[in-house]
């Protein structure tokens, strides 16, 4: 049953995605190219066929692309969300290769950082989050996406509908499928609270603070990104505790006056969750 719940999440997740990227690039005003698309397309897919053929010819088992054409569709819908996503958040003007490299490292990072739980194998950081903080980090003249591409097309009650759509269809995915959300509450409260506390601590205007919130690059990092069922804990307590743990991070990188803090955010608390995961599997 679990499996089953994890592709149709899948399934609908790589749908949602798909259907923004189009329309981004289409309608709303995405200023990224196509070409970010299909290089990251092309190379997150055959990343993760290669890694996965090595992985299967190793261990002596079988592929899991292999069983027919809907076995193969089905293996690549992870690399296809991850892709997408790197496509639509970073920009690097006319380069191509850095969106290639983003997407490489993303799709990989699930066969390299990842710890053996009983007896299978579980990565544990956030694929296109891992691929787009490790490309910053290593590629500082590559940036995020403007926020205000989303709705830079719109204005007047649209600008209040789109919002309102990322917010229920975001909602119901991870209700239905995804079951995160009581992180995405605990992430949104433990936000809001830090934005008061810096804006109270440095005097700055508490509006200036908590304005984020209502942009839609938040509202997809929210339903779309911090939520990733393989990289976050599954019982209710622990998605709370990390959902808090993106928050405090943030502030911390906003004290230090780093930027792109949401994204700095989720990948230091995702090692954190790695480190302490292996931890306890040696304990045990």
């Amino acid at each position: 049953m679990k499996k089953d719940m994890r592709l149709a999440a899948l399934r609908r997740f790589a749908f949602a995605i798909t259907a923004l990227t189009i329309f981004g690039l289409w309608i709303l005003g995405f200023e990224a190219s196509y070409a970010y698309v299909f290089v990251a397309l092309i190379t997150g897919y055959l990343t993760d066929i290669i890694l996965e053929t090595i992985e299967a010819k190793t261990k002596g088992q079988k592929a899991r692309y292999e069983g027919g054409f809907i076995a193969f569709i089905n293996f690549l819908l992870p690399a296809h969300i991850t892709a997408v996503a790197v496509s639509m958040l970073l920009y690097s003007n006319e380069q191509l290769w850095p969106i290639a490299f983003a997407s490489a490292v993303a799709n990989g990072s699930k066969y390299i950082f990842r710890l053996k739980i009983g007896n299978r194998y579980q990565h544990f950081l956030n694929p296109s989050n891992a691929g787009i903080t490790i490309t910053l980090i290593l590629l500082p003249w590559v940036s995020i996406s403007p926020p205000y591409q989303y709705t830079e097309n719109f204005s007047g009650s649209i600008d209040w509908i789109l919002p309102a759509f990322f917010i229920v269809f975001g909602t119901f995915l991870n209700a239905r499928y995804a079951r995160r959300i009581p992180l995405i509450i605990a992430w949104l409260i433990a936000f809001a609270a830090q934005a008061i506390l810096r804006a109270w601590y440095f005097d700055t205007p508490m509006i200036t603070e908590l304005e984020m919130m209502t942009g839609v690059a938040f509202l997809l990092f929210t339903f779309y990104m911090v939520e990733d069922p393989g990289s976050t804990p599954f019982k209710p307590l622990g998605q709370v505790i990390f959902g808090v743990s993106v928050a405090v991070a943030y502030a911390i990188f906003m004290m230090l006056h780093i930027v792109f803090g949401l994204f700095f955010a989720l990948f230091s608390v995702c090692i954190i969750r790695g480190i302490y995961m292996s931890a306890k599997e040696i304990r045990s």
